[in-house]
């Protein structure tokens, strides 16, 4: 693919025109001066700084990371939830990952499609802001809770085994419609630093992913399959708000920040 990073087309700019005139003092506008030593040591603690000084990046960090969670959550239990109320047995648990898996395609081509033509509107128009990506997120974050409710209680009460399947499909569809768009948006938002802000929120998840499925086992045993769903589903329900709040606010809170990069 073609290079777009103005970054990277000046640094092979410098180093052609070194080559054809010996010069060697020559230095990109956007060259900082710094070693690989320090460069790397920069690279650090930048997304750490973007992390917990940043409202918008720990904001959508934070979704992401519970979101991720949950897929974990889901992914550590489907084989003792259905083996447990539904009696299956063998290589047809695995059968139990296809309404996730299902329902996360239909949600990264309704992404790409419907996300990517209000974008194309609004550069088209000529009056495109980051917060334009974050639309179709205001619509996934209706389907994950809503998702878990369904899941945990038709689990709960061992209803025809579609009914969780089902129901893991809006959950893998709300999870593609919310990670997509955050993700997308991150990067709109820190353009040069996009690196970075995705290295904070790629941590932030995966600290997630791993520590709190350690305790899914538990809470389903302390609580049952209905009300542990539910509480997930509450906290997922509480994090709803947070692109429309981006929407509204989002230009402000850029315009305001106030984090040196």
């Amino acid at each position: 693919m073609r290079e777009t990073s103005g970054i990277i087309i000046l640094q092979r700019k410098v180093k052609r025109l070194k080559a054809e005139t010996g010069n060697s003092k020559l230095r990109s506008k956007l060259d900082g001066g710094l070693t690989p030593s320090q460069l790397f040591k920069f690279s650090i603690i930048r997304p750490a700084k973007m992390l917990f000084r940043s409202t918008i990046c720990f904001a959508i960090s934070l979704y992401i990371a519970i979101t991720y969670a949950y897929l974990y959550i889901l992914f550590t239990t489907f084989t003792a939830v259905f083996k447990g109320q539904y009696g299956w047995h063998g290589g047809i648990t695995g059968l139990s990952f296809l309404g996730l898996g299902i329902g996360s395609l239909i949600g990264q081509f309704t992404y790409i499609h419907y996300g990517n033509k209000v974008v194309h509107k609004h550069m088209a128009r000529g009056d495109f802001r980051p917060e334009h990506r974050l639309y179709m997120m205001c619509i996934g974050g209706f389907f994950i809770p809503c998702g878990l409710f369904i899941y945990g209680w038709s689990v709960q009460y061992q209803t025809h085994f579609m009914v969780p399947i089902v129901a893991t499909g809006i959950i893998g569809f709300g999870l593609l419609m919310t990670f997509m768009p955050a993700t997308t948006y991150l990067v709109d938002v820190f353009t040069i630093h996009a690196a970075s802000a995705m290295a904070a929120s790629t941590v932030l998840r995966s600290l997630a992913a791993a520590f709190i499925p350690l305790s899914s086992q538990t809470m389903y045993a302390q609580m049952g399959y209905g009300w542990g769903n539910s509480m997930l589903g509450f906290i997922a329900t509480l994090l709803i708000p947070i692109p429309f709040l981006f929407i509204r606010y989002g230009e402000k809170i850029r315009a305001r920040s106030t984090v040196k990069l």
